[in-house]
């Protein structure tokens, strides 16, 4: 019984729904500028998550596009990306929605790097 003390809460913390305005109101857990315009570095994040994740949501924004991440295994997001375009590239903004975790799923992060300069 005392394991249900312990796992219930946390499964609940994990596995909460957020939406994007959640996670977006959260700290970026990554802030970088890449050479990429916004629409190559969203390319590279689809294909670099296409295994892992799915079908990623790209949406157009007013200066560049946000990417939005579905979680693994349901539907809601898990990380969202804005993209503003800048001269000779992008900025780019991770939230994540599990970023105060430290045992969460490294996949978007790692593609996130890769794609800055690769």
């Amino acid at each position: 019984m005392k394991w249900g003390v312990l796992v219930v809460p946390l499964a609940l913390a994990v596995g909460g729904c957020a939406s994007v305005s959640d996670i977006n109101e959260t700290l970026p857990t990554m802030s970088v500028i890449s050479g990429k315009k916004p629409h190559e570095y969203a390319q590279c994040l689809v294909e670099k998550l296409a295994e892992s994740r799915g079908a990623l949501q790209v949406e157009p924004q007013k200066e560049g596009v946000r990417v939005i991440v579905p979680q693994k295994f349901s539907s809601g997001p898990a990380a969202v990306f804005d993209i503003e375009d800048r001269s000779g590239g992008s900025s780019i903004k991770l939230h994540e929605r599990i970023s105060n975790v430290p045992l969460r799923p490294w996949d978007v992060r790692n593609a996130a790097t890769a794609c800055i300069s690769g």
